[in-house]
């Protein structure tokens, strides 16, 4: 099969492409990441532990819309990344024209579900009197800002489904600049306190979304003029990946509010050290998170182009780097866990958290990262709907049980242990799943059920079994 010149991943070296494209894509989320994480900061040195509490519940909510933009990114880089392993540049910017309409449409509708039930969702997550208003102030000013969002995550998946991470990298890390640059003079020179964080990330969104979208456009045409007739004729197939993305993201921010609620049960402090980590983490294993998206670029073009060996490869080479880099990271972590502290002023319940995903518990997420592989593997290879029941398992079943036993024998701290062991157990399961799919010679294209299908049949797979 003849194989267009922008299939990049067809040849080559799978451990340079995976450590390339995950090492170069975490440098731009690093940024973003590292700029919520000086927030944080930022916000703590007020004084007052009710704002930091705030941006534990929001960020809550906002992880939420956010997996709508990821779901539909994760169906661009998958439907444009085979197309253009099958040598199809037409197909591919027919694809990201489709999946960015349909995001956009999908981001606004979000935007309005969200304010029509934004007390009702802080509520439910456990938020009240001062935290919840502070919440609610932080939200009014970010959450118009998804639609902005969603088509520059589009931007970025499409660059790295051209194997352009460099240019992705470039837009996450503007944005980030600008951000970190932002942050303390809305914070503390305008004395907007919590309202310029969120002012500041707002801003941002737009900065990454004209670095990413023009690169996108002008450098490698990578979308088609709008016409209805394809945009229709692609609504299913993009849909069939679209839909079970998005249900699988969304199972994160579900799984991240039952820890979140368990938390609020030990005090402000315990939600507060729960902040910290939630920020840490993305900072620390911005490379883990980045890998997802790395590899599925390398596994659709290779998918595409037949080279099974090569998607096999892809799977092996991505279990490695991640193993290789969470052990490195729980080792830099645990030498600077006092400076973290510090850093932070934390006492009490909130240093006891820290000091404790500082330690032995940031190896657990390995098993993060083995579901992130799973994921791509599963989304690439025509099977998205193996990654909604596996991350809804994990986030609920494989969580609340953990989650309730832990805070019942060691109240805060067993919250987080729960949370971690229950990913161990779906982290095994993905690997099987995964390992089997990519040693299997069907054909992706074969195996383009829908969503609906895909529930169906494994509905009487049961019944039968």
């Amino acid at each position: 099969m003849a194989q267009s010149a922008n299939a990049t991943f067809t040849t080559g070296s799978l451990m340079g492409h995976v450590s390339v494209m995950s090492i170069t894509s975490s440098i731009g989320l690093m940024a973003i990441f590292a700029v919520d994480f000086i927030d944080l900061i930022f916000i703590s040195l007020l004084g007052n532990a009710a704002l930091a509490a705030a941006v534990g519940y929001a960020g809550t909510v906002l992880f939420f819309t956010t997996s709508m933009a990821i779901g539909f990114s994760i169906a661009l880089g998958a439907l444009v990344a085979r197309a253009l392993g099958e040598g199809n540049k037409q197909a591919a910017r027919e694809y990201a024209t489709s999946v960015l309409a349909m995001g956009i449409v999908v981001a606004l509708i979000t935007v309005v579900v969200v304010f029509m039930n934004m007390d009702g969702l802080l509520t439910l997550l456990g938020a009240d009197g001062e935290t919840r208003e502070l919440s609610i102030d932080f939200l009014t000013i970010i959450i118009p800002t998804m639609p902005i969002l969603t088509a520059a995550m589009m931007a970025g998946a499409v660059l790295r489904a051209y194997g352009d991470a460099k240019r992705a990298m470039y837009a996450t890390l503007a944005a980030g600049v600008v951000n970190a640059v932002l942050d303390p003079l809305f914070i503390f020179t305008f004395n907007m306190g919590l309202e310029g964080a969120a002012t500041a990330s707002a801003i941002a969104r737009f900065v990454v979304f004209f670095v990413g979208m023009y690169p996108a456009i002008k450098l490698h045409d990578a979308f088609a003029r709008p016409q209805w007739s394809f945009i229709k004729r692609d609504t299913g197939r993009v849909f069939n990946i679209a839909l079970p993305a998005v249900m699988t993201n969304v199972a994160t921010p579900i799984g991240g509010a039952i820890v979140t609620r368990e938390m609020a049960r030990f005090g402000t402090d315990a939600v507060a050290g729960m902040a910290v980590i939630s920020r840490l983490i993305p900072v620390a294993f911005a490379v883990v998170f980045a890998l997802s998206g790395a590899i599925g670029p390398i596994i659709g073009q290779n998918a595409g182009a037949r080279l099974q060996e090569r998607v096999r490869g892809t799977f092996i080479a991505g279990l490695q780097f991640v193993f290789a880099y969470v052990i490195l990271v729980t080792a830099v972590l645990y030498l600077l866990r006092n400076v973290i502290v510090a850093g932070f002023d934390a006492s009490g319940e909130t240093e006891l958290l820290i000091l404790l995903f500082c330690g032995p518990l940031a190896l657990a997420f390995f098993f993060n990262g083995v579901l992130f592989i799973g994921n791509a593997v599963f989304n690439n290879l025509g099977h998205p709907f193996y990654s909604t029941l596996i991350n809804w398992g994990r986030n609920t079943v494989g969580m609340l049980p953990f989650v309730l036993l832990g805070a019942a024998w060691y109240g805060a701290a067993g919250v987080l242990i729960g949370q971690a062991v229950g990913g161990v157990v779906f982290a095994i399961i993905s690997y099987l799943l995964a390992w089997r799919l990519v040693n299997s010679d069907a054909s992706p294209s074969k195996k383009d059920e829908s969503f609906w299908q895909q529930a169906r049949i494994h509905l009487l797979q049961s019944r039968h079994s």
